[in-house]
């Protein structure tokens, strides 16, 4: 299949800063580009046309305005949301507001950044669009993708069943309790050995433990995947951020492994995917983004690098989706933009923290020794029990149906609990019936 001049000219601007880069693009990926044709003129009629005569873009307008029923505008019941800032199509890059606001505040989050470059974030879809736009660009048939033992499911469903990548695990967790750099080693290893390139995903805080890396264990998984790019091999590292911020001890690192891999090596590319979704608390709102960090190899400006690789992210959106929700984004970043969003998220951070905390004393209350080990957790919506006698699955259906509590079997013994969902008063109740619940399983 021939590939459009379009992209020619992307996976060319992208070959001339870091070819490394055009290596690890997918047949999708250097087949993408963003298209001109009507978007662009329509651009530029905006720019040129005499409002009155622009019949270029396919929305309606009345009187030079965007045209809208008031029934639906009276859902949104505020000054601060104009039918043309909600009810229009969104660019399929984003926002450009938005964009910029969620790029600043990359900055801000992680002071590590200060001094490097990275893309200005293209908006997605939620972060799972973001993993599924990710994996087009990316990701060939029977490429590798590295996860932990402990991982979100869906990840399965985009990139191995849709995809047809090739998953590889190792076990996250050490007997100690800790995670295991030794087992990330091997098996980063033992891939680069086999492949041509490597993908790695980094999910912290963790779905579905809850486990968030310490400082040591972030420079080891750092350095791990500098040393195999030194070695010869391409390296993508994704950081899967969705729970980013919502720490609750002093141990877990406070930035994302993003600040640390963007500007590791010429051969290691770093992909941020994180979003509104969860950071504050918007679920529905599906505002994902997906932004960029590598060196370019001769030295000089990545600008152009970044610009060609937002190019194909916004083009695959394009032949998606079209663009993420318009008012979604507007809602976000007039949030952001809001002078008591700090405080307001603070006070929801807080809440989190002291469900955390009692899930945390509750659980290892010594009375429940014979029932479960607990994993690691200090961050997050989850953690995750390793049950010592009975089955994940039949203890799910039986407390279901016998104490109307729903909690979520995720291996043969693992059983994870959203502490997101549930208030403080019902925390030793809930581990009460989910104790109850084993020894009547011990019974039968």
């Amino acid at each position: 299949m021939s590939i459009n001049p379009l992209a020619q000219e992307l996976n060319a601007i992208i070959k001339n800063a870091n070819p490394h880069v055009t290596e690890m693009l997918s047949k999708t990926g250097r087949r993408l580009f963003f298209p001109k044709g009507i978007l662009s003129q329509s651009g530029e009629a905006k720019q040129k046309a005499d409002p009155g005569f622009n019949a270029t873009i396919g929305i309606a307008t009345e009187n030079l305005d965007t045209m809208y029923l008031p029934s639906v505008m009276s859902y949104l019941n505020t000054d601060a949301l104009r039918p043309s800032e909600t009810l229009t199509y969104a660019s399929s890059f984003g926002v450009p507001e938005l964009r910029q606001a969620w790029k600043e505040a990359l900055y801000r989050k992680n002071p590590s950044l200060k001094g490097k470059s990275v893309s200005l974030p293209v908006a997605t879809n939620g972060i799972t669009h973001g993993i599924s736009v990710f994996a087009d660009l990316f990701l060939d048939p029977d490429d590798v993708v590295i996860f932990p033992d402990k991982m979100w499911g869906n990840n399965i469903m985009i990139m191995s069943v849709r995809g047809d990548a090739r998953i590889s695990r190792f076990t996250m967790f050490t007997p100690s309790g800790g995670f295991n750099l030794e087992g990330f080693k091997t098996i980063i290893e033992h891939e680069a050995q086999n492949n041509y390139k490597v993908v790695v995903f980094l999910n912290f805080p963790n779905n579905p433990t809850g486990y968030t890396v310490n400082e040591p264990e972030a420079e080891g998984i750092v350095k791990i995947l500098c040393e195999v790019a030194e070695q010869g091999t391409n390296v993508i590292a994704v950081t899967d951020d969705a729970y980013f911020g919502l720490r609750y001890e002093e141990a877990p690192i406070k930035e994302s492994l993003f600040a640390r891999l963007c500007d590791c090596h010429p051969r290691l590319l770093a992909v941020k995917l994180d979003g509104a979704t969860k950071e504050m608390f918007v679920w529905g709102l599906r505002v994902g983004f997906v932004t960029y960090g590598i060196p370019v190899l001769r030295g000089g400006d990545s600008g152009p690098l970044y610009e060609a690789l937002e190019k194909k992210t916004a083009g695959n959106i394009r032949g998606t989706v079209s663009n993420a929700s318009h008012l979604s984004q507007r809602i976000v970043l007039k949030t952001l933009q809001s002078d008591n969003f700090s405080r307001e998220r603070e006070e929801k951070v807080a809440l989190l923290k002291g469900r955390a905390n009692r899930v945390k004393t509750v659980a290892e209350d010594s009375k429940y020794a014979d029932a479960w080990e607990i994993y690691p957790f200090n961050s997050g919506y989850f953690m995750c029990l390793k049950l010592k006698t009975v089955e994940a699955e039949a203890l799910r259906t039986h407390l279901l149906d016998t104490y109307r509590v729903g909690l979520i079997a995720t291996g043969d013994r693992d059983m994870r609990i959203a502490f997101s969902s549930v208030d403080e008063e019902n925390i030793d109740a809930l581990f009460e019936y989910l104790y109850k619940g084993i020894k009547d399983l011990e019974g039968r």
